[in-house]
């Protein structure tokens, strides 16, 4: 029988991480030992295909609906998912939103990301730190906002996404019981947007 070669080796390796994460970043490598020309071959070769700087799939691979925030994530580390895509990602609205929405800490430059489409929002202090939840998608961790801080953040900039996404967002996540009235008034705090939800936490205690 005739040994394998390293390549082939290499390439075994490679293609089944890649069938186990879905999403295969150039850096995912180093940990089985393969060196980082197997990516560029697998790809010449079709077996992979690139999706992004650094970040290749299987060809056949059909994508979750996370997928591309897991491909954000992987690229920019410190974006929080916020706004109308944690609003998605929380099942409290109907819209789907063109761009996925990320915050970043203020005097942040906005990625150099070809694909998927983002739109970014500067905030400081405890308005960006506070509220992040880490779930794992497709082998990724997301930073995502938690549903009383995201319904707050509505409120905060409804001026961009429309006073009438955050009332809707606010009502789902009371209805659902996705957050409680002390948790919003928290975030409320947090945000500096007590006096605009005041009425409307009031109508729905």
């Amino acid at each position: 029988m005739r040994a394998r070669t390293p390549a082939e080796g290499h390439t075994e390796r490679v293609l089944a991480l890649a069938r186990q994460q879905g999403l295969l970043r150039a850096s995912d490598l180093d940990a089985i030992k393969a060196p980082r020309i197997a990516l560029t071959r697998l790809t010449a070769a079709g077996l992979l295909e690139k999706v992004g700087r650094g970040l290749y799939r299987l060809p056949n691979h059909t994508g979750s609906e996370y997928e591309e925030l897991a491909s954000i994530a992987t690229k920019v580390p410190q974006a929080v998912f916020c706004l109308l895509t944690a609003l998605q990602f929380h099942e409290l609205t109907t819209q789907l939103p063109r761009q996925i929405w990320i915050a970043m800490p203020r005097g942040s430059h906005a990625p150099r990301i070809d694909y998927p489409p983002i739109k970014m929002v500067q905030m400081t202090g405890a308005v960006y730190t506070e509220g992040i939840e880490e779930v794992e998608r497709d082998g990724v961790t997301l930073r995502v906002y938690s549903v009383p801080k995201t319904v707050a953040d509505c409120f905060k900039h409804r001026n961009k996404i429309g006073l009438d996404v955050a009332l809707e967002a606010l009502k789902d996540a009371r209805r659902g019981a996705k957050a409680s009235a002390d948790e919003l008034w928290h975030f409320a705090k947090v945000c500096r947007v007590s006096n605009v939800m005041r009425p409307y936490l009031e109508v729905l205690e």
